[in-house]
This record gives C-alpha cells, sequence and structure tokens, in this order.
C-alpha cells in the first residue's frame, strides 16, 4: 500500500465552529471487530465501520487470510462470515498494513500460532516504528518472529503448527493498550492463563469486545494505577454484531477548534465515552472549557453520548499524569488548545508520544515554533506558554493526527497556516476537510 505525499492543507484564519455533526467510527473499535469477527463462529454485522486506510488494511488483511467479508457500503455496514479460531489460511503474500501500527502490533500477538509462515510488512513509517515492544512477550511465550537489528518491521512469525504458545504473567513496562492487546489475543492461543499487568489505565476495547464474543476473562484492580487482566486460552468466540460510536479521537479536533474559538457551539453525536478514552475531554475541562454530555447511553458494550462544546476561555494546567494515558492520541489536539490558553502548560509523562506515526513531541513543538509560539520539547513531554498563532507553514511529516491538529490552529490565528504532508489524514478520517468546512472551519485541501 502506497500512499500521495503532494496533499496540503491550506487554513485560513478565524471563523468559528457550530452545528451538529457524526466523525467517522471508532478506529480503535473498528479495527478489533474485523479481527475477533474473523475468529468467530457464525456471522456478525459491522454498523458505522470506520472506511480510513488503516481499518481497511486490517479488513484487507484478513480477506487475504480466507475470510469472507461483505462490504463496507456507503454507510460503514460491514458483514463477516467467521471462520473460527482456527479457520485462518496462509496468505498467498506479505501482509501489507500500511501506516497502520494497530493492525500490525496487534495481528503480531494473533497471528503467531496459525499453523502458517507469513510477514507482516508496512510503510516508510510503519516501518521505522518500534515493535520490540509486542515481539519480546510474544516470544516469551514460544513465538517464532524474526524483524531487522532496529526491532521494526518487516516481521517474519514462523508457525509451522508445532510450535505451541504458553501463557505467561506479563507487566507491561510502558501503559500501551496495544501491546496489552498484543499479549492478550496470543494469549487466546496459549495453554493456560495469560495476564497482563498494566501500571496505568489504558482502553479497554479489547476486554469488552472479547467479553461481548463470549470470551470470559477476568479484571482485578490491583490498586488506584494498577489492573490485571488474565484470559485463559483454548476457547472460542461467538459473532455478535456491533454498532461502531464514533472516534473520541476524531472529535477531539472539534471539541479543541470550539473551545479555542469565540462563538463556538458545537455538538458531536453517538461519540464513544468509553472511561479509559476520555482524557482529552476531562483535561480540557480542567482547562476551563465548557464541555456537556446528553443523551448518554451504552451500545454493544461501550458508552456513547452527544457533546456539545461552546467557547470558553482556557487557561494552562500542569496536566495530571494519570490522565496521560487516557488521551494518548489526542495531545497534538490538546497542544493546540494549550498554546491559545493563557499561562503555562507542561505535559510529562508522555514518553509514548515520541514513537508514534511520527515524534508527535517534536513534530507539535516544531510547528508551534514557526507559528509563533513559545515551547519546548522535554524527554517525556513538553511546556507551552499561551499566545496566539501568527501565518506559517509546518510539515504533519505524514502524520494524521498533527495535520488535523495545526487546521484547527487557523482558527486562532493571525493568518493562513499551510500544513503539508496530509495524504495520511486517509488513515483515521477520510472526509475530514469536508466535515470541518461544514461546520465553519476555513481549510481546503
Amino acid at each position: 500500500m502506497s500512499y500521495e505525499q503532494s496533499i496540503s492543507f491550506i487554513a485560513q484564519p478565524g471563523g468559528c465552529l457550530t452545528g451538529q455533526i457524526r466523525v467517522p467510527g471508532d478506529k480503535s473499535i473498528s479495527h478489533r471487530s474485523i479481527m475477533l469477527g474473523s475468529l468467530s463462529e457464525g456471522t456478525m454485522t459491522i454498523s458505522g465501520f470506520l472506511q480510513g486506510e488503516d481499518s481497511l488494511a486490517t479488513l484487507k488483511a484478513f480477506r487475504s487470510m480466507g475470510v469472507e467479508i461483505n462490504g463496507p457500503d456507503d454507510n460503514g455496514k460491514v458483514i463477516i462470515h467467521g471462520v473460527g479460531m482456527h479457520g485462518l489460511k496462509k496468505p498467498e503474500t506479505d501482509l501489507d498494513l500500511g501506516n497502520s501500527g494497530t493492525s500490525m502490533r496487534l495481528l503480531t500477538g494473533l497471528l503467531s500460532v496459525q499453523g502458517f509462515d507469513l510477514t507482516l510488512s508496512g510503510d516508510h513509517s510503519l516501518s521505522s516504528r518500534p515493535m520490540k515492544r509486542v515481539t519480546d512477550p510474544v516470544i516469551q511465550m514460544g513465538a517464532v518472529i524474526e524483524f531487522n537489528e532496529k526491532g521494526t518491521a518487516p516481521l517474519n512469525i514462523y508457525s509451522d503448527g508445532n510450535n505451541q504458545l504458553k501463557g505467561i504473567a506479563y507487566t507491561l513496562p510502558m501503559a500501551s493498550a496495544q501491546v496489552k492487546s498484543c499479549v492478550l489475543l496470543a494469549g487466546l492461543y496459549a495453554q493456560g492463563e495469560t495476564c497482563v499487568i498494566e501500571p496505568a489505565p489504558t482502553r479497554d476495547h479489547t476486554e469488552r469486545m472479547l467479553q461481548g464474543f463470549g470470551y470470559p476473562l477476568q479484571v482485578n484492580r490491583l490498586d488506584e494505577q494498577r489492573s490485571k487482566i488474565c484470559l485463559k486460552g483454548g476457547g472460542k468466540l461467538i459473532a455478535c454484531d456491533i454498532d461502531v460510536p464514533s472516534d473520541i479521537s476524531s472529535a477531539a479536533f472539534f471539541m479543541v477548534g470550539a473551545s479555542i474559538a469565540e462563538g463556538s457551539d458545537i455538538t458531536l453525536n453517538h461519540v464513544g465515552i468509553n472511561p479509559t478514552r476520555t482524557g482529552i475531554i476531562n483535561i480540557l475541562r480542567e482547562m476551563g472549557a465548557d464541555i456537556t454530555l446528553s443523551d448518554e447511553k451504552e451500545v454493544g458494550g461501550e458508552p456513547v453520548a452527544d457533546i456539545r462544546i461552546r467557547y470558553a476561555p482556557l487557561h494552562g494546567i500542569h496536566i495530571p499524569e494519570d490522565q496521560v494515558p487516557l488521551a494518548i492520541d489526542e495531545f497534538p489536539a490538546i497542544s493546540i488548545a494549550a498554546a491559545c490558553a493563557s499561562g503555562q502548560t507542561v505535559l510529562t509523562g508522555a514518553e509514548e508520544l515520541r514513537v508514534k506515526e511520527s515524534d508527535r513531541i517534536q513534530a507539535m513543538i516544531d510547528g508551534m515554533k514557526i507559528l509563533g509560539i513559545d515551547c519546548e520539547g522535554t524527554k517525556d513531554g513538553m511546556i507551552i506558554n499561551g499566545g496566539e498563532f501568527s501565518s506559517g507553514t509546518v510539515n504533519s511529516l505524514g502524520d494524521h493526527r498533527i495535520a488535523m491538529s495545526f487546521a484547527m490552529a487557523a482558527l486562532n490565528a493571525k493568518g493562513s497556516i499551510t500544513i503539508k504532508d496530509c495524504a495520511n489524514v486517509n488513515t483515521s478520517f477520510p472526509n475530514f476537510v469536508s466535515l470541518a468546512q461544514s461546520t465553519g472551519l476555513k481549510v481546503s485541501s
């Protein structure tokens, strides 16, 4: 899979965000619904599937392994005819996962003992991201995986049907939902019990969805921060229908945009408010944002709500470290809010941001400095002094979240902002430009 890298966004200054919109489906849930649906017994329907390149990469991978998948149609409806836990077939070629780190990290666990050899590959960006964090525990369980000397893709997985995984108790060295999910998914095929101990709460979509598919697991709170999640191998998954909530990570850009642009009043419908994902709401509220939730309900085990955001003056804060894992993907957007707030905002405990699609700490600092913001990066975060954005050209480095965050910055800028290398916005938010235009953002591509 290749990406055209010549797309730029041009965002004109001023304006505000108004109206009611529904942002695309949650990417994390879209990935997992394809994975577990393919391995389930029976036929399932997914509604609201995110038709971004990342989640489509997961869908194509399972089609390549013999799973019959119909769709997605224009409304994001997907029908999966599950093949059961041991029904996947050897793909004819490498599984090219494009830019999707979630696909590669979770599939490393699922595909480590399927009875056939295969290779997981990706584009230049994905091939530069660290994978030892997922390969190390799975190798401890008995998997045979080869990678290059830098610990990055392509990953060669060898499974002749004789190597059997064994359950382990694994303490995560960092709070990472992807590593946790990789180990738990490998544990589905392991002898005995597999347990993951996480040092701080991370998104729990995998645990919720496994239970939704009828796979028993136990979650025990060890203290205020740490949890232990355990399951036994050898079970089965029973197909169930899934309605994918709107992605709070995509909603985050509009939450920040409305918070910094005077006159804004926007409602985001049917947004997933899983408590392991609501750091963006908690942090913005602590900064003074006016955010209210309504029509709260549960859909397929996931809580959802309509979120209304009205402009309110923001002030700088020291971001609580217990909120960092709950908002790890939203910090590019939160950085824009901090740059528009009065006073200083300090982020610590966010080392994970340096190994995302880009080094998000450095990318945001570089871009904000170009646009006249007084800020600096630290080893595990950043220090941002509030101000006003000037005109300028920034490079998103092919990172979709960096691109969309700087587009929102134009709402509080003195001049236009040009954002380079924006093609990968299609990985998570294919209709971003048109939807943003409909709310009042003056952006074009």
